[in-house]
């Protein structure tokens, strides 16, 4: 997974729509779309404590202004087809690090995750104190940890963490005094509430190839 995260865009949005199920399926008609803005990956995430609620990570390689991004009637346009009301926040960074605290380089896309943002105030810090924790990390059930470094607010991240299953999130959530101290401002204002889920699709996208390119 840290390929091809490497170096893109992240946009991640996290919203209840009345059908879950309808969103991989709108996802996939949309491809070209998706191509056009410059997405080579797209995962989907379902909630496992709000059977409304979905996790997509768009990962693009960006090819506009970031403000032109999240104004593109693409999005919109999505929101609508899938039922959303509540328009989103989306989260737009890039990958700050990641921690694989049990050694496992495998890729792929991680099975149940954490997802949440939240300010930090010493971002250069965040990484070393995961792996300073990294057994008391390992004993709740966390496998790998990923921050990403928001493009508008240098303090705000997003933190997402594969953990061993719905059970282990849980037990992190609630024994960890860093996930205290993290949930103490997820959640707050323009921050969604932390979103514990499981993995449900992936595509990856060929983008076309500029014609104009070498030219």
């Amino acid at each position: 997974m840290t390929d091809w995260l490497r170096g893109s865009l992240v946009l991640v949005s996290d919203y209840s729509v009345p059908d879950p199920a309808q969103v991989w399926p709108l996802l996939q008609r949309r491809v070209d779309a998706l191509a056009d803005l410059g997405a080579h990956h797209v995962l989907v995430y379902a909630s496992t404590t709000d059977p409304e609620r979905v996790l997509v990570i768009l990962v693009l390689h960006a090819h506009e202004p970031l403000r032109d991004l999240i104004r593109s009637r693409t999005f919109f346009d999505w929101f609508d087809a899938v039922g959303v009301t509540d328009l989103p926040a989306v989260f737009a960074g890039e990958l700050f690090d990641r921690v694989d605290l049990d050694g496992d380089l495998r890729s792929g896309a991680p099975p149940t995750i954490v997802s949440m943002v939240t300010p930090v105030d010493d971002v250069s810090a965040l990484s070393a104190r995961v792996r300073e924790s990294a057994a008391a990390f390992r004993a709740t059930g966390v496998r790998r940890f990923w921050s990403f470094k928001a493009f508008d607010d240098p303090h705000e991240m997003l933190i997402l963490q594969q953990v061993d299953d719905e059970s282990s999130a849980r037990r992190w959530l609630h024994d960890s005094d860093d996930a205290a101290e993290w949930l103490s401002e997820a959640g707050v204002g323009a921050y969604p509430p932390v979103f514990i889920g499981r993995f449900c699709h992936m595509m990856a996208i060929d983008i076309p190839a500029d014609p104009g390119a070498g030219h």
